[in-house]
């Protein structure tokens, strides 16, 4: 167990200084660091060396790692490095890795925002709005406002720290499984464990800690025909079009209810037992936190166990739009000659990206077949990664249950998480060490949203929360 004068010292000093940290989040958010647009490449690079300084500032040794260049939007673009930390190298102490990613995703105020993205605003409520606050620069910025927070109140710092922080986790992680696995008997060589805050709380009132994530398989779909854009009133009934044929192809995938219908995607999912049915009994999930969460009350399901084993065990398949069609307001008669639909399917155990997409494959091309159009069509899997499991009885995960106690005064719900974070799977495997999920904001922080937020409260706790984490870790039995 922690000490608890020690952890008071560390509670105090980071209540007394919120403000501070707030302003810190408020100049990360600021810098637009999208991964997936090549205009913004610069500020990718921006947000890595924003963090640099503040790691020359906290006396924490670092390399950037090179880990070479893409192809986006016709242009070459070097990679943003990936950052590699390391605070403490006492071999008396256990080693923890953490991991995060200063990339984000898109914003334009134009979406929806209530605020502009790029500016932190801070409501009536505490809840600090802006694109990144939560997914994921609040979390790892509180990584290192626990670690100033000791430095400034004189507390010994209880663990040595390996940090991993990335540039393009919002579109595919480019380089991070190479580095390591090209890494794992190096820099990551001693490691004890492995922590992660880049997730949610199931809810709105209650921390958990998450042993499982869904993979993913992300698609787009092509469909060609014309040389170039027609007038449809010329050319409308005369031509196959392609958005026809796509949206044919669109409307066989999936049922209004959430059933996929492409032959051998379920066939490998695993059984439920009677075991797992169990632990849902316990968790503390309410469906009006989902419907707050969505702001609406579009659920499928009426009753919270169905929901999460939906959200969890379950593989799902949705709609993320189309390219290449006409989405301005007003109206234009255009015909597209050229369209790319994509969709992604939400995986679990015991599911193989490799299947998923010999599956999707085979299913479209035969589908398309049926049809009998003179158009082109071209299927391809723009990512995929397995889903993740953990071991929730670790001392890992016993120590951040441990650390919760300490901050929120309550036993953490053990949960599994819809969403896919492939470098959980790349960590377990590569380092063989216990991955644990400790998340800082709420089950509605609107990650990848319009109105994403962190709420101050959860800011504030978190970084308690994450130092705490260590001092648990470092008070553990390593058994």
């Amino acid at each position: 167990m922690a000490n608890t004068e020690t952890l008071n010292r560390f509670f105090s000093y980071v209540d007394q200084n919120q403000d501070h940290y707030v302003a810190r989040l408020r100049e990360a958010v600021a810098i637009p660091s999208v991964s997936a647009d090549a205009d913004h490449r610069e500020d990718v690079f921006r947000m890595g060396n924003w963090l640099i300084e503040l790691f020359k500032q906290l006396n924490i040794s670092y390399e950037a790692a090179d880990v070479g260049t893409q192809m986006l939007d016709g242009k070459t673009l070097k990679l943003p490095p990936i950052l590699l930390g390391t605070y403490g190298n006492d071999p008396n102490k256990k080693t923890i890795l953490v991991y995060g990613h200063y990339d984000v995703q898109p914003a334009l105020i134009e979406d929806g925002w209530s605020s502009e993205p790029w500016k932190l605003t801070e409501d009536s409520i505490g809840r600090l709005v802006g694109r990144g606050s939560s997914d994921d620069k609040g979390p790892i910025i509180g990584w290192l406002n626990a670690i100033e927070a000791h430095q400034k109140a004189g507390i010994e710092f209880p663990v040595n720290l390996k940090i991993c922080f990335e540039g393009m986790e919002e579109s595919g992680s480019e380089g991070l499984d190479d580095l390591i696995l090209r890494e794992a008997n190096r820099y990551f060589k001693d490691v004890d464990a492995v922590c992660i805050s880049d997730n949610y709380w199931l809810g709105v009132t209650k921390p958990c800690l998450t042993y499982g994530l869904r993979g993913i398989s992300y698609f787009k779909v092509t469909v060609s025909g014309p040389g170039r854009d027609l007038h449809s009133g010329v050319f409308g009934g005369t031509v196959y079009e392609p958005m026809t044929d796509l949206i044919i192809l669109f409307s066989k995938l999936v049922t209004p209810d959430g059933k996929i219908l492409i032959p051998g995607i379920n066939d490998d999912v695993a059984e439920l037992t009677n075991e797992e049915k169990e632990t849902y009994k316990s968790i503390d999930f309410k469906l009006h936190e989902l419907q707050s969460a969505i702001e609406s009350q579009t659920n499928l399901f009426d009753n919270e166990i169905q929901t999460l084993q939906a959200r969890w065990r379950y593989p799902s398949l949705s709609i993320h739009g189309i390219e290449g069609a006409f989405s301005a307001p007003g109206a234009k008669t255009v015909l597209p000659c050229k369209v790319s639909g994509k969709f992604s399917i939400r995986s679990v155990p015991n599911m193989d990206p490799d299947k998923i997409t010999s599956c999707v494959e085979k299913f479209l091309k035969e589908e398309f077949a049926k049809l009998g159009s003179k158009n082109k069509l071209n299927v391809e899997c723009l990512h995929g990664a397995k889903s993740w499991v953990s071991s929730p009885n670790h001392w890992n995960f016993v120590a951040a249950a441990e650390a919760v106690e300490k901050v929120f005064n309550c036993k953490p719900d053990m949960t599994r998480e819809g969403g896919s974070i492939p470098v959980t799977l790349t960590f377990q495997d590569a380092l063989n060490k216990n991955v644990l999920l400790l998340p800082m904001g709420r089950g509605d922080d609107g990650a990848h949203s319009t109105n994403e937020k962190l709420d101050r409260f959860n800011y504030i706790q978190g970084t308690k929360l994450l130092g705490t984490y260590l001092h648990e870790v470092a008070a553990a039995k390593s058994t």
